[in-house]
């Protein structure tokens, strides 16, 4: 996982290091999927102004490991939305102004 972020198991893996930088110690995240962007949207549960813009869903952020690992299961999001859940490292980019991560998808 040396890009920070990948899929294993139809699971959004954050390696300790983003995951404290993007959610600090909040435990929820909102997803959506921007289909005319073709991006997977990210963000803690903190952002009050991505409701506003989005309909996101909430999703839990569950510990992985003693390291910090974390992880988002989108499973529904990917079947949803017709979305190739392959085990890969994924290509991202943070938005550190508005603590916002869009995927590649």
């Amino acid at each position: 996982m040396s890009s920070g972020l990948s899929i294993r198991s139809s699971h959004v893996y954050f390696t300790a290091e983003l995951a404290k930088k993007v959610f600090q110690q909040v435990h929820y995240a909102y997803v959506t999927y921007a289909k005319e962007q073709g991006h997977l949207l990210i963000t803690p549960v903190s952002s009050q102004w991505f409701v506003k813009m989005y309909e996101p869903t909430q999703f839990l952020l569950k510990e992985r490991n003693l390291k910090g690992d974390k992880t988002l299961a989108l499973r529904e999001i990917f079947i949803d939305n017709e979305l190739d859940s392959t085990d890969r490292n994924l290509e991202y980019e943070w938005i550190e102004k508005t603590n916002l991560i869009k995927v590649a998808m």
